[in-house]
């Protein structure tokens, strides 16, 4: 009964943070802006703590005439990537791994930023000990390519384990907390905040923090589509700027701020999520490049990963 009830509690919960489908947002709405005069950038991007240094940049580029962000929300990795793949858009805060695909399959897009360092939780259920106990579970990720399933294949390493000793499943973020409660799943590891929520409600605990098992781990980046950085060289240049500077202004005070306002979660679970996430020096080293890499060709996401010179825009 008191499981059941978590589960319903979860269920409302979720159904207050995620939208259906899209919506846009532009930044440039004050009263004392004209949009006429501003360049725009439409930006897409998931209601996730990862994406919270774009939605800085767009509550402070709000205060100018120069830069208006339009920010276009979705609800999952594969609708964003459309919209990213299809130029709908200008750019995204995407998964990593998603853009050196579509890069890699031909798609005109750089990453020309970090959107976070660390930031991400393996949470499991209450009654595995150590990571040894894996063997055997049953572990969810948002997406194969994702730095959410390097960081379980670390894990895992770390463990004398390989993919082959646990069920992976791909889940909706959303529905992660509550898989766990119901015991669906015994472990997950995914964008915050929802490990955060998943600790809040007391589904599960933290094994992993993502600098335990990779520091300044990559996950989450900024990109551009080729074509609007050709076509708007300097606004590109600035918004990246911007953005950069945006991140190194989140303060835990802050990105709490930002979060409270395009996220809609409790407190508890903020106070939680931001403590394990960082935003200053996004930029993206050709160091930190190679090492996610070699990562994602030891771990099977891709055989062929575009190089750093053909990826990552950093002409500033």
């Amino acid at each position: 009964m008191k499981k059941n009830i978590l589960i319903t509690l979860i269920s409302c919960m979720l159904l207050a943070f995620t939208a259906c489908g899209s919506n846009q947002v532009s930044a440039a709405k004050e009263e004392n802006i004209s949009e006429d005069e501003a360049e725009t950038v439409k930006i897409a991007y998931l209601p996730i703590t990862h994406s919270l240094a774009v939605l800085e940049e767009a509550e402070e580029l709000a205060e100018n005439n120069e830069i208006n962000v339009e920010l276009v929300k979705y609800g999952s990795w594969p609708e964003l990537l459309d919209a990213l793949n299809s130029g709908q858009v200008d750019g995204a805060s995407v998964l990593i791994e998603l853009a050196m695909k579509s890069k890699a399959e031909g798609i005109g897009i750089k990453a020309v930023a970090l959107g976070h360092k660390d930031g991400n939780v393996i949470v499991v259920s209450n009654d595995i000990e150590d990571g040894a106990d894996l063997k055997g579970k049953t572990i969810a990720i948002p997406h194969r390519q994702s730095s959410h399933n390097i960081l379980v294949n670390d894990a895992l390493a770390e463990n004398g384990l390989t993919i082959d000793d646990v069920e992976i499943v791909e889940l909706a973020p959303t529905e992660m907390p509550s898989a766990l409660a119901a015991g669906t799943i015994d472990g997950y590891c995914v964008a915050e905040p929802f490990g955060a929520m998943g600790v809040s409600i007391g589904a599960g605990k933290v094994l992993y923090e993502s600098n335990e098992l990779w520091e300044d781990s990559v996950c989450c980046a900024l990109v551009l589509t080729d074509s609007f950085i050709e076509n708007n060289s300097e606004t590109a240049k600035a918004f990246v700027d911007g953005y950069k500077t945006a991140g190194e202004n989140l303060t835990t005070e802050q990105a709490k701020t930002v979060a409270e306002k395009y996220l809609n979660q409790t407190d508890e679970v903020l106070d939680i999520s931001l403590e394990w996430i960082s935003y200053d020096d996004l930029e993206i080293t050709e160091e930190m490049y190679d090492q996610l890499s070699e990562k994602v060709i030891e771990y099977g996401l891709l055989d062929n990963p575009p190089s750093y010179s053909e990826f990552v825009w950093n002409e500033f």
